[in-house]
């Protein structure tokens, strides 16, 4: 940042208009931000690309079948045996759920069912099923647990247990799992960062200004990104609105604390403080920008993605860590310089006074990576090189229902009580479309599937063409039903003029795999490029952006190896979603970056005048606590993600909290300095580094910044 443009900014008027304009902004957003989740779309249907197979399908049966449809079954059971009075208890129940509010169609009774060959009884007798379809229209996942709990009080048995299964009851467990946690995991997270800045800055007051913006910018963000899901059709989901709020927090305060770490540098330079901001601004708003710039690009590199679901998270993102970026640069300098020096107490940093980085725990870190840097880097990477190879293990083809939550909910014991008593979830089928002429030939191939139940009566659809159902024998998300899926495709694709398209629960499941997979690969070296373009741009040199991705990219397979392992022994994980391998990545690659920037902006800004090898030790050393410091930050912030029940973002906040502690502790402190030790200027080739500083360079002095 220029600084005239700095010294503006934090002129002893334009300060405090640039807290009003905050204030302001925060309270038109605040009241925007609270109806964030008015406008979420948690549909499964709305996060498949229009060309997949079975969101075609969808379309096709829109006139027919509603897919706002929830299918839901109430699974009771008794050791021993129901008995007639039991059957005729759950029959009663049966016609008193068909008033519950966002039913529709014909309750099934288990009785009802078993006569129909559908299989409402169990043959020891001991479960019954009783099938009821939801549907509240596009506010299903809103509504469907107010409906859920409507049923579990009609739905008792006196000694026997009930549950609540199939797509419906998976879905009310999910909806209540989310329910509140924006607000929840906001103040958890707020909660952490509080403590970590408390024992940064040692200082009981200092840390409010820094958790003061980022509430603004958490709340700012939520209201703008409302106005884009409303007005602009952007796609927000629970999801993407739990990880706005850990992104906003972790990022805002990284680059509080390296704003205040410079500040705090400047303080003992200037004894006007509101040059020393100034100076503070002109040297940390670059390092800041291209750190923001390089997550903002990042994410939006997800609107490439074929996943509605995950094209939709990257502007959500972008927005919010856009918005971060301009309140620290504004909103927080304008508070520090307000506060005055007092705010750091009770260490002041007092004008003259000496610089305690010379001597800290990094300065000491770089004078023993020194004298042999080739072995150290050598050492180093061999040693994340070995824990990449913890990969080998990741198993990312998906989930079953039972496995993709970190905790037992109501609706997956009601789907072990159905395998072990021989029924099948009816709520699971294939849906094949097809031109009536071949539905017969369809049906026929159909029943040649292993794991499709018996096909149901052909219905039409439009004139020229039919669809028909049959049940799949396994759980909705697990690879025998994908199995089931690929061989039920294979086989009426087969059939000449049919025309036949397979979709379903299952089909849904599998082209989300399939979508990601294909994400992966084209995603990932977009991200490579794109940040390999904002660090030559901003080092402005070849082999230093070339030397830093590649430290990233081992930092990203250490971390996932490591994790991966965590996953398997440690949690019991039985493995990954197909989305979680390119959104660790992106989030590790976008945000690990971060902290190389923080190193070599000011490796450059250092080696212009002592040279690259000197100009290292001194960055290490002024850096390296508030780096560690920004790396415990957001570590910490991505951890909180654990707290619900939810496997794949358990898995997304471990990993990138290890990958990030990796990239602090070992990556940009180690491995990054150990090379820029061992290369010496050559790093900076092509650019006019290269050569070495020039002879003669002015120390830079005072300067007072233009005021307002």
């Amino acid at each position: 940042m220029h600084l005239q443009l700095a010294g503006r900014l934090t002129g002893r008027v334009t300060k405090w208009l640039v807290v009003l304009a905050w204030v302001a902004a925060f309270a038109v957003c605040g009241s925007l931000s609270a109806k964030l989740v008015d406008v979420q779309d948690n549909e499964a249907s709305s996060w498949l690309p229009g060309d997949a197979e079975s969101t075609r399908v969808s379309e096709e049966l829109a006139g027919t079948v509603d897919p706002n449809d929830i299918p839901t079954l109430v699974v009771y059971q008794r050791d021993g045996g129901l008995s007639e009075d039991d059957l005729a208890a759950i029959e009663e129940q049966a016609q008193e759920m068909a008033s519950v509010e966002g039913v529709t169609g014909e309750v099934v009774d288990p009785q009802t069912a078993a006569a129909a060959g559908l299989g409402g009884l169990s043959e020891d007798g001991e479960v019954a099923v009783t099938t009821v379809v939801l549907n509240f229209g596009a506010d299903g996942w809103n509504a469907i647990p107010d409906a859920a709990e409507d049923l579990r009080e009609i739905a008792t048995l006196d000694g026997a247990t009930v549950h609540l299964a199939g797509y419906g009851g998976q879905a009310a467990d999910s909806a209540e799992a989310f329910e509140g946690i924006d607000t929840n995991l906001i103040l958890i997270t707020f909660a952490v960062v509080i403590v970590i800045l408390l024992l940064t800055y040692r200082s009981p007051v200092l840390w409010v200004l820094p958790i003061l913006s980022a509430a603004v910018a958490y709340t700012v963000s939520g209201g703008v990104v409302y106005l884009l899901a409303k007005h602009a059709g952007l796609t927000v989901n629970g999801q993407s609105q739990a990880i706005l709020g850990i992104l906003v927090i972790g990022a805002g305060t990284d680059y509080a604390l390296l704003l205040v770490a410079r500040y705090r540098e400047e303080l003992r330079r200037h004894e006007d403080r509101h040059a020393a901001m100034a100076f503070a601004l002109h040297r940390a708003a670059p390092a800041i920008l291209a750190s923001a710039a390089t997550v903002v690009v990042g994410m939006l590199c997800l609107v490439f993605a074929d996943l509605n679901s995950t094209a939709g998270l990257g502007p959500v993102l972008a927005v919010g860590v856009g918005i971060t970026f301009l309140v620290m640069v504004t909103l927080l300098p304008a508070l520090l310089v307000i506060a005055g020096r007092w705010v750091f107490w009770p260490k002041r940093p007092h004008f003259g006074s000496r610089e305690p980085n010379t001597t800290g725990w990094w300065a000491r870190v770089g004078r023993a990576i020194e004298p042999r840097p080739r072995r150290v880097w050598v050492v180093t990477a061999g040693v994340l090189a070995v824990a990449c190879l913890g990969l080998l293990r990741l198993d990312a083809s998906g989930l079953s229902t039972e496995d993709t939550y970190t905790q037992e909910f109501d609706s997956i014991k009601g789907q072990k009580v159905l395998v072990e008593h021989g029924l099948v979830d009816s709520s699971n089928t294939a849906q094949v479309v097809t031109d009536t002429a071949a539905a017969d030939a369809v049906v026929s191939a159909m029943q040649g599937v292993e794991g499709l139940g018996e096909p149901g009566e052909v219905r039409p659809v439009s004139e020229t063409r039919s669809y028909v159902e049959a049940t799949i024998d396994h759980d909705i998300s697990s690879s025998p039903a994908f199995d089931v899926v690929e061989a039920t495709r294979a086989a009426v694709h087969d059939i000449d003029g049919a025309d036949a398209l397979v979709g379903g629960g299952s089909a849904f499941y599998l082209d989300t795999k399939v979508a990601s997979n294909r994400d992966n690969k084209v995603i990932i070296p977009i991200v490579l490029l794109v940040v390999f373009l904002i660090l030559v741009g901003l080092l402005r040199a070849l082999v230093a952006p070339l030397l830093l991705m590649a430290t990233v990219v081992l930092s990203f397979g250490a971390a996932l190896g490591i994790s991966t392992l965590l996953f398997e022994f440690v949690f019991g994980f039985a493995g990954a979603d197909p989305g979680f391998p390119l959104f660790a990545f992106v989030f590790l690659v976008a945000l690990g970056i971060d902290y190389n920037i923080f190193l070599m902006t000011r490796v450059r800004e250092e080696s212009a005048l002592h040279g690259t090898r000197r100009g290292s030790l001194i960055a290490l050393s002024s850096t390296g606590g508030v780096i560690t410091s920004a790396g415990l930050v957001l570590a910490a912030t991505f951890l909180v993600l654990g707290t619900i029940p939810f496997v794949f973002l358990a898995e997304l906040g471990v990993a990138v909290a290890l990958g990030v502690l990796l990239d602090t502790m070992v990556v940009r402190s180690v491995l990054v300095t150990a090379l820029n030790l061992d290369l010496g200027d050559r790093i900076w080739w092509p650019g006019r580094l290269h050569h070495g500083p020039p002879e003669e360079r002015p120390v830079p002095t005072e300067q007072e910044p233009a005021r307002v």
